[in-house]
């Protein structure tokens, strides 16, 4: 599987869209975090300009609705690359490796942790227990699970995604 989500088709989608999941979802006990992820889901990220129409629909600030957005890092205020890479920061990780697999995953992609790669095809984002913890250092790309990743372990599995990237473009 490529990519993370459907890319927004023109201006009125994202509204619809963030519409149509508050008229669903709106009235359910602790609705922000369903309705969050399931505008993320759809759009591939969750647009600052539907942030007053969520927290005006739950009776909240948009202060509030921001902080909930921001303070986890899984959901993002722009889209994301073609490819999103996560690579896991927790204490068994980091114990085999993880900071330096990190740290080389930024410098192979060309982007920080947190970002996307200029050329929209990698977004890379550190992330807490990925359930690997015995298979040190984990990641996932597009959703498979990688585990023992070394560097140049890394740099095949990128070199890989590349060569499938290019079979598909001449398609």
């Amino acid at each position: 599987m490529s990519g993370t989500g459907p890319a927004t088709a023109g201006v009125v989608a994202p509204r619809t869209t963030v519409r149509a999941v508050l008229a669903r979802r709106a009235d359910e006990p602790g609705a922000l975090l369903p309705i969050l992820h399931e505008v993320q889901d759809l759009l591939g990220c969750i647009p600052a300009d539907v942030v007053p129409e969520i927290a005006s629909a739950l009776n909240l600030s948009r202060a509030e609705v921001h902080g909930v957005i921001t303070y986890y890092h899984h959901f993002r205020s722009e889209p994301a690359g073609r490819h999103v890479i996560q690579v896991c920061r927790a204490e068994a990780c980091q114990a085999l490796g993880a900071d330096a697999l990190l740290a080389h995953a930024e410098h192979r992609l060309g982007c920080r942790s947190h970002a996307s790669s200029a050329d929209g095809r990698y977004t890379l984002e550190p992330v807490f227990c990925l359930g690997l913890c015995a298979s040190s250092p984990a990641i996932v790309i597009d959703e498979r699970r990688h585990a023992r990743v070394s560097p140049a372990a890394f740099d095949r599995l990128i070199g890989a995604l590349e060569e499938e990237d290019t079979a598909e473009a001449a398609r």
